[in-house]
């Protein structure tokens, strides 16, 4: 074995998966550490499940390899794999109790003593003393942890997890999704966790990967990607993104010159994917500031006017779109610090921001502005 994979370095290469004429995924290279808590995020039918269900052996590849260490496993039978599936739908077996739930892994492998595993399993995931009840006697949330420390018993060297907090409601997800990570950093196994929930994603992994019609758009630590996304797509599917259309005209100094709407504005070049034609000036809504006019704009600033054209009060924050001149919408997060009162819809305003929390992205000749609409919960980032 060389030292570029250590043993358990899980690595998809040019991984692909057709259905007749439908490629659900596309070229799909990728490692993803041993130890490590990665999320593969995306919308409905991007790929990331049917990515994830060639990890477990229940699709086959069209082509590439599925490899563990050097190890490729793609031939192997599912149950033969070191790896486990925690499904959204828990797949408890209803007649048996929790007890032996838990320990139908190893009863299948023909080990006797089960006991201690079994106990230190239900204590891992909070459980002790629940045991000897059945399935229906427990609630959703503890449902999913049964099914967690099921999988977890066969100290398997990946576990995935399928969308496995979708079916709980809002309080008990975000609960789970600390409960997941605390236990993710005990027992130090590579956790493969596919959602469509952005904030889940970002509340729990090390790594997301973004995917986007069967390809990774952008790969990084959460942050990275928040703060400095790649692609529109990106931009606009990891919280919300102002993005104006306009042209670059290269650098001056340490900045890339833009002119958008007949404005001038400038970005710092280490956040610039591209310096030279049609790109997108992206500002997040929650960095975006309104004042009364241009007089009151902070030094260094950049800024555009407009008119309040909506507000909509959701506690943490107030979240404001702003008509320009040229007629798109601006969305703008102002947090309820208890500072500064409440913009009237009508009243016209300035939005300034700071350059450094601008980022420019290449744009499609003939792309317009894009903005997200007003969504019905803070989105990732509304609430710090």
């Amino acid at each position: 074995m060389g030292h570029e994979t250590p043993a358990g370095d899980l690595r998809l290469a040019n991984l692909t998966k057709r259905f007749g004429v439908f490629t659900a995924v596309d070229d799909l290279s990728l490692t993803i550490p041993q130890g490590s808590f990665f999320a593969l995020l995306g919308a409905s039918g991007c790929g990331k499940t049917t990515t994830l269900r060639m990890i477990a052996g229940l699709e086959e590849p069209t082509s590439g390899q599925v490899l563990l260490g050097d190890r490729d496993i793609a031939g192997l039978r599912p149950y033969k794999r070191p790896v486990n599936t925690v499904f959204q739908s828990y797949a408890l077996f209803p007649h048996l109790d929790i007890h032996e739930n838990v320990a139908f892994g190893l009863r299948r492998r023909g080990i006797r003593k089960v006991t201690d595993q079994v106990e230190r399993m239900l204590s891992l995931v909070q459980l002790e003393g629940y045991g000897r009840r059945k399935p229906a006697q427990l609630s959703g949330g503890q449902q999913q942890r049964v099914a967690l420390a099921r999988a977890l018993i066969n100290h398997p060297q990946v576990l995935l997890l399928d969308e496995p907090l979708g079916a709980l409601d809002l309080k008990l997800r975000r609960q789970m999704q600390i409960e997941l990570k605390r236990i993710q950093t005990e027992v130090g196994i590579t956790f493969v966790h596919v959602t469509h929930d952005q904030e889940e994603a970002m509340t729990m992994a090390d790594t997301v990967a973004v995917m986007n019609a069967g390809r990774i758009e952008q790969l990084g630590a959460p942050a990275d990607l928040y703060e400095y996304p790649a692609t529109a797509f990106v931009a606009n599917f990891l919280g919300q993104s102002n993005l104006l259309a306009g042209e670059a005209a290269g650098r001056s100094g340490h900045d890339v010159l833009v002119t958008a709407h007949g404005a001038r504005f400038s970005v710092p070049a280490g956040r610039a994917r591209a310096d030279y034609g049609p790109v997108f000036l992206g500002v997040r809504p929650e960095k975006l500031h309104l004042v009364g006019g241009p007089d009151q704009v902070p030094a260094g600033h950049q800024h555009l006017g407009g008119v309040v054209s909506d507000a909509s009060y959701v506690g943490v924050s107030t979240q404001y779109l702003v008509r320009t001149a040229w007629g798109s919408e601006l969305s703008v997060f102002a947090a309820n610090s208890g500072v500064g009162g409440r913009l009237p819809v009508g009243a016209p305003v300035t939005a300034h921001w700071d350059p450094r929390h601008a980022f420019l992205l290449p744009r499609a000749a003939g792309e317009d502005d894009q903005t997200s609409p007003l969504l019905d919960e803070p989105p990732v980032g509304a609430l710090s």
